[in-house]
Parts: C-alpha cells; sequence; structure tokens
C-alpha cells in the first residue's frame, strides 16, 4: 500500500469513527473512571456528615448546614470531570459544559417533553390525588399563580431541600458528572445501569441516621433501606437514560423534583379507594403509555442529534439514535 493509499485509509475510518461517536479508549479508562466516580459519590456524601450535630436531618438548622456543604461540593464537581480527562488523555468534541447538559439547543423539548413523560407514568397517582383533592381545577389555577404561595414553599426548608436543592446537586453529580466518565468506558447501555449504582449507594447514609434516632427496627430499617436502593437505581437509570437521550440536565432536573413531589405510589391507598377500577385503569393506562412514549419522547432529534455525550461512546449504539 502506498504511502497516499494509507493515509486516505486512516482519514476513512477516523471520519468514520467521528461520524459514529466512536473512539478507541485508553488502556485502564474503565479502573479510573470507576474510582473517580466512586470519589466523586463519597465526597458528596461525606459532605451532608461534616457538620456535628445531634439534631435530626429534617430540622432547619441541619438542613441549612448540608446545603452549605452539598452546594461546595456540587459546585467543585466538574473539576473531577476535568482532572479525569486529563489524566485519561480523552479528547472531547463537544464543549465542556456540554457533555454536562448545559447548553442551549434543544432546551425547550428538554424542558418539557421529559417532564410530560414522566407525569404520564405517574397517571394513577395524579387522578388519584385529583379524585381525593378537596380543591377546584380553578382553585389549583389560582394557587399555583399566588406568590405568596410560592414565597411560602421558598421558605420552608424541606421544601427547598426536596425540590430544588437536592434535585439539583444529585443531578449534576450522578448524571451529568459521572455519565461522561463512564460512556466512554462503558458505552451509554451500561452506564445506564451502571451509573444509578453510585446513586442507590449513595442514599444507604439514611440508614445511618434512622439508626442512630432509633427511628424503627433493625428489620424495618434493612428493609427500608434496600427498598430505597432499589427504587432509587431505578430511578437512577431513567433519568440517567433521558440525560444521554436529550444531552441535557434540565429534563433530568425537573423529573427528579416532580418525583420526589409524588413521592412512591401509594399503591395500597389505590387498593382501597372508592374509585378503585377508575384509579387502577389509569395506573396501568399511565404504564403502558410510557412505555409507547418513552423513546419517541426522548427521540435525540429534537434535542440535536448526535447528543454531546453520545459522542463520547466506544462504539455505535441504539441508544443514541433517533
Amino acid at each position: 500500500m502506498t504511502e497516499e493509499e494509507d493515509l486516505s485509509s486512516s482519514q476513512h475510518l477516523l471520519s468514520e469513527e467521528q461520524k459514529h461517536g466512536g473512539f478507541v479508549p485508553p488502556e485502564g479508562l474503565c479502573c479510573v473512571s470507576v474510582l473517580s466516580c466512586l470519589l466523586l459519590a463519597c465526597s458528596y456524601v461525606g459532605s451532608l456528615y461534616v457538620w456535628r450535630s445531634h439534631l435530626p436531618r429534617d430540622h432547619p438548622t441541619v438542613i441549612k448546614r448540608r446545603f452549605t456543604s452539598v452546594l461546595i461540593v456540587s459546585g467543585l464537581s466538574p473539576l473531577f470531570v476535568w482532572v479525569w480527562r486529563e489524566f485519561t488523555g480523552v479528547r472531547t468534541g463537544p464543549s465542556f459544559l456540554a457533555l454536562m447538559g448545559i447548553r442551549f439547543e434543544g432546551l425547550i423539548p428538554a424542558i418539557v417533553l421529559p417532564l410530560l413523560l414522566t407525569m404520564v407514568l405517574f397517571l394513577g397517582p395524579l387522578m388519584q390525588l385529583a379524585m381525593d383533592c378537596p380543591w377546584t381545577f380553578m382553585d389549583g389555577i389560582r394557587v399555583a399563580f399566588d406568590p405568596w404561595f410560592w414565597s411560602l414553599c421558598v421558605s420552608d426548608m424541606r421544601w427547598l431541600r426536596n425540590q430544588v436543592v437536592a434535585p439539583l446537586t444529585e443531578e449534576l453529580v450522578f448524571r451529568a458528572c459521572m455519565l461522561p466518565m463512564l460512556v466512554p468506558c462503558a458505552g451509554p447501555s451500561t452506564a445506564i445501569f451502571t451509573c444509578p449504582l453510585f446513586f442507590g449507594v449513595a442514599h444507604f447514609h439514611h440508614v445511618i441516621e434512622l439508626l442512630r434516632f432509633r427511628q424503627g427496627t433493625l428489620s424495618g430499617i434493612f428493609l427500608s433501606a434496600v427498598f430505597q436502593f432499589s427504587y432509587t437505581a431505578v430511578f437512577g437509570a431513567y433519568t440517567a437514560f433521558i440525560f444521554i437521550r436529550t444531552g441535557h440536565l434540565m429534563g433530568p432536573v425537573l423529573c427528579h423534583s416532580f418525583c420526589n413531589y409524588m413521592g412512591f405510589p401509594a399503591i395500597s391507598a389505590a387498593l382501597d379507594h372508592p374509585h378503585r377500577l377508575s384509579v387502577l385503569s389509569c395506573y396501568l393506562l399511565g404504564v403502558l403509555l410510557f412505555l409507547l412514549f418513552l423513546f419517541p419522547f426522548t427521540d435525540p432529534s429534537f434535542y440535536g442529534l448526535p447528543t454531546p455525550v453520545c459522542t463520547l461512546a466506544p462504539s455505535p449504539s441504539a441508544i443514541c439514535r433517533s
């Protein structure tokens, strides 16, 4: 083969590689990526315990202190990605912020569609809530646009934690920072199911507080921890899927906030509801519609194809395609 042919062949392979968003992972990349994610998760959880206190986690003083430490760690979390990139030598085409889902392209669909998809999944609980709510629809509209209502929410430390600070910081750390480090090593599909393991384990720290304040029996606390790990792992896989498909941080944050507000579906209450058949039908319909709309609502073509994190994939992935 002549030098010209060899150069042409190399250029062709490079263009195909760029076209599909793939590259050859550096040696030892997976080990460094997993350790980086583990260190980041430990830093996030550890920041919650730098304050010594004998008060429960829902006390306003504890919440305010934890806001300070967790916001500092979250603000520094992009440095983990930057150090990882410099250490491994992985070069990225999109900008650093775009890799973490902070960009303007496709922002409006990223705000609307994932949240709408999540609300479809919660069709049963939403119908149950609407049936049990004493307010009329117009009462709800008036409250939603009442500044006094929102000022009360903002002044409530628990509301701020559950609806704003926790969704924003957790999605930034456990999705926006971890997925760009995991995708080049494991690929998008595997990263979706690997990333939530760090997220689920990070929530085990609640067990410490339950044991510390003796809130339940040992077996009850253990079962609660297992359930919480399972639930947060499944939810983490869902928001990781949204992040990779949309390439935006905003969608996972809004979905996280909405799920925190709704909580785990009260299935036992649905079974005892006076309109049980209607409520359970909505539960089933919501799940079916969710599965039907999961890929169409997260179609990468709505958000700019390929999404930034997909350009780090070592090989073409169906998750990254329309």
